[in-house]
Order: structure tokens, then C-alpha cells, then sequence
């Protein structure tokens, strides 16, 4: 069991602590935030990313809101109480507009606070903390589900190729994608995994390959543009990897880069199977198309670590995520069943 955590809420300081996963896999550090606005900068900065973790960062940054009403020792009445939350809450969604469990997040403790607001400020405190807790359990146990469907579909001794970090690091525990390779790895599968190095940030890298290594399970990095070599050469049987939105249609939005690997992998007869939890699945958004991309800095293209790549004066492009058509999905794995978008996504009622 790992010793670290990505996000938590602490009742004895009332702050939002979160794994500061820009310093990783070369140091365990931990971010104290005690206002919104750190929490915020926490989220926009991926000092935490990954939609699940997210959607719990905002949660908790909702719940110290409560704490810090509580402290104040001034009761508010039910009517500005849910004023003060709503301006909170949309403060937090400004933060990554692309994934939907941020939103969805902050919708859920907001129809928590709208059944506490008549009670006094510590069963307010009380009950969103509870919600918020109940959120991150209930994320745990959705990935170990999707988990243990995806796994079934790994061929045994697979080399799996995955994208970006959907692990522990990007949920409220074990993973999405990354769920999927454990689960088959303590089912005694004999794979191996190839973790794309997903460009600017290297979340696959740093973050992908750091867990599997603690984990025990073999992981070879390599850069995003050799997927396509080594698919041709019979090197890959498997891809799976997360999602932070999953339209009405099947569409899947998911870190820049995935698209290009649909696309091998569909041409090189390799299934390609999408983890996500339920709470991913936006049947509002009709479609990819209309999935608000986030656009990062430009600046994140221009530098690697500290060091500045691009000659002065040359822009540089960072739309943080692409869309994957449904008609290139073998599988998606949610904690409400598996499905096939390929051959016709139909919503469960």
C-alpha cells in the first residue's frame, strides 16, 4: 500500500493538502492550501490533475469554505450561505474547463449545501465533509471496478501501452486506466506496460512510470512519437487509457496525443479500450465536437523543465486535450458496466 496521498482534507488546520505532483518522481512534497484561491491555483497549475482528483480537490476546497464559516464564529443564514458556496464553486470550475468531474463535483456539494443550509454552521461543515469523503470512496471503488472489467480483457502476457497518467495520482485511488493494468497484473497476467512520455508535461514519465515502478509492474517509457514504430513491429497488443469527458455519444476527450494513438491502433487491429468512471460520462455534451479544449500556456511547449527549447519569438501551440471518435473505441470500462462505442454507444437508464 502506498504512503502518500493525493488529496485530503485535514479537520485539525481546516486547509486542502494535496500531493504537489509538478516535483515528482523526484520529491514527495505536499501543498498546504487554507484559502480558495490556493486551491484553485492548485487545480490550474496540476500541481493535482487527472479529472477524478479534480473533482475531489474542488469538493474539499467546498468544504473548507463550510470550515472557515464554522471558525468564523458568524452563522450566516441558509439563503447567503449558498450565495457565498455558489460564488466558490464557480471559482472552481474556471479553473480546467475540458474535465466534467470538476463540474460535477461541485454540482453534488452544492445540492448538499441546498439540503443543510437551514441548519446551524457545524452540521453544514459536518455533512459537506461527509459528502466530500463519500465522494473520494466512492471514486476508490469505481476504479477498482472498471478495473477488474478492463483486466479481463487484457490478453495474458500483453505489452499494454498507455497515455499520460491515469493511475492513483490522477483518482481517489488505483486508477482508471492504470486500474485496469493492475487488476490484471494480481490476476497474475504476465504483461508488461509502455508508458507514453505524454508531451509537455510528462505526466507518463514522471507520474505513469513512478507508480507501475512502485508497484512492481515492468514499465518501459517511451516518447509519444514511436507508438506508431513499435505497433507496426507487433510490440503492442493492448491500449488503455483514461478519459476527462466522455460525450452523450461516445466521443472521448482525453490528454492531447491520444487521438494520433486511436488512430495507430485502429489501423494496426489493436483494441483500444478507454477507462473512465461514471461521474466522466457528460450526457449534456451531444458530442466531441462540442467538448471545450482547454488551451494551456504556450509556454509549457516552449520549456522543458527550466531550460527554454523554442528560439525567441517562434509561437508555440498547447491545446491540453484531443477527442477520440466513439467509432475508434473497442471498450469503455465504467463502474456502471463495460460498453462498446464502436459498435453503437447506448446510455444505460
Amino acid at each position: 500500500m502506498n504512503d502518500w496521498f493525493v488529496v485530503r482534507f485535514e479537520v485539525d488546520s481546516g486547509e486542502v493538502v494535496l500531493l504537489d505532483q509538478r516535483r515528482l518522481p523526484g520529491e514527495v512534497h505536499y501543498l498546504r492550501c487554507g484559502t480558495l484561491d490556493q486551491v484553485a491555483d492548485g487545480i490550474r497549475d496540476m500541481v493535482v490533475r487527472g479529472a477524478p482528483a479534480i473533482g475531489l480537490t474542488a469538493a474539499y476546497g467546498m468544504v473548507m469554505h463550510a470550515r472557515q464559516e464554522l471558525d468564523s464564529g458568524e452563522r450566516s443564514d441558509a439563503s447567503t450561505f449558498l450565495v457565498t458556496l455558489g460564488a466558490v464553486g464557480k471559482a472552481l470550475n474556471a479553473t480546467r474547463p475540458t474535465a466534467v468531474n470538476l463540474s460535477w463535483a461541485v454540482a453534488r456539494m452544492a445540492r448538499k449545501a441546498s439540503e443543510v443550509a437551514s441548519l446551524d454552521p457545524k452540521s453544514r461543515y459536518q455533512a459537506m465533509l461527509g459528502e466530500a469523503r463519500a465522494m473520494h470512496q466512492e471514486d476508490a471503488q469505481a476504479c477498482h471496478t472498471m478495473g477488474k472489467l478492463g483486466a479481463e480483457d487484457v490478453p495474458e502476457g500483453a505489452t499494454v501501452l498507455t497515455h499520460c497518467n491515469a493511475g492513483a495520482l490522477a483518482t481517489g485511488g488505483y486508477g482508471t486506466a492504470l486500474g485496469v493494468i493492475r487488476a490484471a497484473h494480481e490476476a497474475g497476467k504476465n504483461i508488461r506496460v509502455l508508458a507514453c512520455e505524454t508531451r509537455p508535461y510528462l505526466q507518463g514519465a514522471r507520474l505513469t512510470a513512478w507508480e507501475l515502478h512502485q508497484d512492481g509492474i515492468p514499465v518501459e517509457v517511451i516518447c509519444d512519437n514511436m507508438a506508431g514504430h513499435l505497433m507496426s513491429r507487433g510490440e503492442v497488443q493492448f491500449v488503455v487509457v483514461g478519459a476527462d469527458r466522455v460525450a452523450a455519444n461516445g466521443d472521448v476527450a482525453n490528454k492531447v496525443g491520444t487521438y494520433s494513438h486511436a488512430v495507430l491502433a485502429n489501423h494496426h487491429g489493436i483494441p483500444f479500450t478507454v477507462a473512465a468512471p461514471w461521474s466522466t460520462v457528460d450526457v449534456r455534451t451531444a458530442t466531441g465536437s462540442d467538448i471545450e479544449i482547454e488551451q494551456r500556456p504556450p509556454d509549457e511547449v516552449a520549456r522543458c523543465g527550466d531550460r527554454i527549447v523554442v528560439p525567441q519569438g517562434v509561437p508555440c501551440r498547447h491545446p491540453a486535450f484531443d477527442v477520440t471518435p466513439a467509432n475508434f473505441i473497442d471498450a469503455l470500462y465504467t463502474d456502471r458496466g463495460r460498453f462498446e462505442p464502436k459498435g453503437g454507444w447506448v446510455l444505460p437508464g
